[in-house]
């Protein structure tokens, strides 16, 4: 247990510790004796075995890791030169990366307090990381940035200002108003951004020039409210809680400047993109249908033509009885199903090396029952006279829902999760 002399020389930030004696000999009585101010965030509990009180952080702002070990001291070290006035403290969510992050991390929480790390297993993806990283803050007032030293730190402390003084929910950071810029981006990205930004008006009707940016700060109580509504898709957290609130925002927007990478990669790819799709699914059509079935089924309409590409070269052109070739027709979309799935599906869960052999083998044997219904009832239907497309298509379907039921259950399980992409 630290001391108190040591606890109150780490910062400013510390002060106020108050001790209490004991509720009564056989202990603290908690429902009675604990008391919170809210104001300045200063909790009061017995003195009981060492237990002491000290000043929660104001703002907690939480950064979203993987693979971004030689980054984090770097953004330590520049929150604490921004906020030396401040009450805060950095929460680190790491998705189990695979460079050793999250001991990096810890290394640092040693020696400074405001650090927090929470390793995530199993669970994957930026928004959902952010979303735990703001659930385990008990501060009300929340902030995000990457862990890359892109975004302006140093924008902090304006947007929490902000925050306290004026009417608003949620502070942007923006690129796109007076003073905010892209950097250094090229022509390409520029014009992605632009493009995603008018996308994303199906979903939000507030007027925001930035709807994209993943810098932003917010009272909890926005949070509170839209949690159970958010669906935790894709890359942009930012965009899901505007659109998941139940009630109207008030947003402001503070300019700043997209920097350049400290160190490591860049983590935007197709599948960002893809991510970013399935989010604005989702939000369009949700309510009605889970967006992993959109998924699947778009995959499903990839597989339905794998399917007739080798249906007809099979029967229509080398002549091999149709019981075979539609055999055939069905495993070849079976693999590539399984691959697209794997991919864009259950990006979240995807499976490597060892894993993903296990769940193509999962895949192909939860499907096989779907198969020889699929076979079996194209079969019976174009020996009947039915027109071979037609018996192809009523396989098809009854293969798919059984494809769609199983695999998502026991393919794709939590277990089998690998590392996220």
């Amino acid at each position: 247990m630290r001391s108190l002399q040591s606890l109150s020389g780490m910062g400013s930030r510390f002060t106020g510790i108050r001790l209490h004696p004991p509720a009564n000999k056989d202990g603290p009585t908690f429902s009675k004796e604990r008391a919170m101010k809210t104001e300045s965030q200063v909790i009061e509990l017995p003195a009981e075995r060492g237990m002491i009180a000290v000043q929660s952080p104001e703002l907690s702002i939480i950064v979203p890791t993987f693979n971004e070990r030689d980054n984090v001291l770097e953004v330590v070290n520049r929150l604490e030169t921004c906020l030396s006035k401040n009450s805060w403290e950095v929460i680190f969510v790491d998705d189990d990366s695979r460079d050793g992050t999250a001991a990096r991390i810890r290394e640092i929480a040693q020696h400074n307090p405001r650090v927090r790390c929470v390793q995530r297993i199993g669970r994957r993806g930026l928004s959902s990381a952010c979303v735990e990283g703001m659930m385990a803050s008990s501060a009300p007032y929340l902030a995000v940035m990457d862990a890359d030293c892109q975004h302006d730190e140093s924008v902090l402390p304006r947007m929490l200002d902000i925050l306290k003084a004026e009417d608003a929910d949620v502070v942007v950071g923006s690129r796109y108003v007076d003073g905010g810029g892209i950097g250094g981006w090229n022509a390409s990205r520029a014009k992605m951004s632009r493009f995603a930004t008018r996308l994303s008006r199906t979903v939000i009707k507030q007027n925001l020039s930035d709807p994209m940016s993943g810098f932003f700060a917010l009272r909890r109580s926005v949070l509170e409210l839209a949690v159970h509504r958010l669906s935790n898709i894709g890359f942009k957290i930012l965009l899901d809680l505007i659109a998941s609130s139940p009630q109207p925002l008030r947003l402001r927007e503070t300019p700043y400047t997209f920097r350049v990478r400290h160190a490591g990669e860049s983590k935007l790819d197709s599948q960002a993109v893809w991510g970013y799709v399935m989010l604005l699914a989702d939000k369009l059509v949700g309510h009605i249908v889970p967006v992993r079935l959109v998924a699947f089924s778009l995959v499903g309409a990839v597989g339905v033509f794998v399917h007739f590409a080798v249906l007809s070269t099979l029967f229509g052109v080398l002549s091999t009885p149709f019981r075979y070739s539609q055999a055939a027709a069905t495993i070849a979309a079976i693999a590539s199903n399984f691959a697209l799935n794997n991919v864009l599906t259950y990006r979240d869960m995807r499976l490597r090396g060892w894993k993903w052999i296990k769940g193509f083998v999962s895949f192909g044997l939860l499907c096989s029952l779907g198969a020889l219904a699929n076979v079996g009832i194209a079969s019976y239907l174009f020996k009947r006279d039915t027109f071979w497309a037609l018996a192809a298509i009523a396989g098809i379907v009854v293969g798919a829902v059984w494809n769609y039921s199983v695999t998502s259950f026991y393919t794709w399980s939590k277990e089998g999760r690998g590392p996220r992409s």
